[in-house]
């Protein structure tokens, strides 16, 4: 018995593309059009019934990850989306021909598998293999067994290798499928509507981001891909759609960490009738059930810290300008001037651009310095008006408004709002904008809210980010199945 080697060496391709032409010259198909599959890997294993070897009948595909050659006898594995299946083959039940071809087959080769489920004396559920078909020839090897992508930019840049080859990141980025299929299902089930709204665009409204832009030819005019999916949503409301929700591509031509990429996706919801209020409730279920359902635990340790992050229970809420006050240690932080606040800024080691406005300095202090000590699910309300021009004004504090941000692991992950429907105060709000951050004026946006859209609690869930936590991965590029990189590379 022997484990047959993988070989990496570049003459690799040279061998089996001489297989492949071998195949051709011998009248076989190496690239088949279909394979009547009956079940997938997990499925097939969960089908054997103890003490019935041989009577369940199973035809399985995938590609082979592991080839054990035992002689007159073979026990390989073949990986598909659920994982991997043991199969055992014998020269004297496929034939002698059909045998030695198998014995010519490749890791990373595709094949299908006809037979029956059997458990061996290790107690592994195998498929006993009446027949098998090759359906795709791999030209290139694996990466090695126990090497696999040691450079970081080929795990991204070549992922379909990587979801071969490293189980860790195909967990990852199945539960990231789980995660997003659970979110829809579970709107559905309160009964918001899934729409979908343009990415095209001519004004790039709802965010304050640096737009991608683009020339439609027919049209002769320039569209931006969509920063937000807000606005469009907010029309639905206007329309007379209650609830709706949508989970789309945002774009944003800006730089790439940890935490951002310029294509990422958002989960924006919208619910008329109700306000941040009902959006918290809303977020604190949604979490803590999908934690529960998918996870199978509503505890979930933070990888940066090692704490154990707690979603069952009551989430922390707490306002704005009291974490700024705690933080700085100054009870009238709000009523300093802007040089006051520059000056304690920097003294807490903070870099302040002189020409920033006054809320700007006091936004860094909260983005440098609190959020990232927010570990447990947090409730930020009432954050400074100028923050956001699309929500309510806080009736008893005309400086904020009505919204919060849920921060986790030390981030942002849910902002709401009290939606702003009044016409004239949504155009004030815009026109008042300050700083180095100010959101386009969309008039037809405008234009909708003066037919009248109802008081609305609006949400937008990070589902990238969301991911990170839920998933213990170190950066949005482990939660992305292709992220943005330079061109490049083999």
């Amino acid at each position: 018995m022997s484990d047959i080697p993988t070989d990496i060496s570049h003459d690799q391709y040279a061998v089996r593309l001489k297989k492949l032409q071998d195949l051709r010259a011998a009248g076989q198909d190496p690239f088949r059009a279909n394979f009547p599959t009956t079940h997938f890997s997990g499925d097939a294993i969960k089908a054997h019934v103890d003490g019935q070897d041989n009577t369940v009948t199973v035809g399985v595909a995938g590609r082979l990850v592991v080839i054990r050659d035992m002689g007159k006898s073979q026990f390989v594995k073949i990986l598909d989306q659920q994982g991997v299946i043991q199969l055992y083959l014998k020269k004297d039940v496929v034939g002698e021909e059909a045998y030695v071809a198998f014995k010519k087959l490749d890791l990373g080769d595709i094949i299908g598998a006809e037979g029956t489920l059997f458990k061996t004396k290790s107690g592994e559920i195998t498929v006993r293999v009446d027949r098998y078909t090759l359906v795709s020839k791999a030209l290139h090897p694996l990466p090695e067994k126990w090497h696999g992508l040691t450079d970081a930019e080929q795990v991204y840049r070549q992922r379909y290798l990587d979801l071969i080859v490293n189980e860790e990141s195909r967990k990852r980025l199945l539960l990231r499928t789980r995660i997003v299929s659970y979110i829809r299902r579970f709107l559905e089930d309160r009964q918001f509507l899934e729409v979908e709204t343009p990415v095209l665009q001519n004004v790039a409204g709802g965010a304050a981001a640096k737009p991608f832009v683009t020339h439609h030819n027919a049209l002769g005019v320039d569209f931006f891909l969509r920063i937000s999916l807000e606005l469009y949503l907010k029309r639905m409301l206007v329309a007379g759609w209650d609830r709706v929700f949508e989970i789309g591509r945002n774009f944003r031509n800006e730089g790439i960490s940890r935490r951002h990429n310029p294509e990422f996706t958002m989960l924006e919801v919208y619910q008329a009738y109700s306000d941040y209020r009902g959006m918290m409730k809303l977020i604190q279920d949604l979490l803590t059930s999908l934690c529960r359902d998918v996870l199978g635990t509503t505890e979930v340790k933070h990888a940066p810290t090692g704490q154990m992050i707690q979603f069952a229970g009551q989430w922390r809420e707490v306002k704005y300008k009291d974490l700024i006050r705690e933080a700085t240690g100054d009870v009238d932080w709000f009523s300093r001037s802007k040089a006051e606040k520059i000056a304690k800024a920097e003294a807490l080691g903070l870099q302040v651009h002189p020409g920033w406005e006054d809320f700007e300095v006091t936004n860094e202090i909260f983005s440098k310095k609190i959020e990232p000590t927010l570990i447990q699910p947090t409730f930020v309300t009432h954050l400074p008006k100028e923050l956001c021009p699309l929500a309510k004004i806080t009736p008893d504090d005309p400086t904020t408004i009505d919204v919060f941000e849920l921060t986790i692991g030390g981030m942002e992950v849910a902002p709401a709002y009290s939606e702003q429907n009044d016409p004239f105060v949504q155009r004030q709000m815009f026109e008042a904008q300050a700083g180095e951050e100010k959101q386009n004026i969309d008039e037809d946006f405008l234009r909708a809210l003066e037919h009248g859209m109802p008081p609305a609690g609006g949400m937008g869930v990070g589902i990238d980010r969301l991911a990170i936590l839920l998933t213990g991965a170190e950066s949005i590029r482990d939660v992305i199945l292709f992220p943005q990189l330079r061109p490049g590379g083999e």
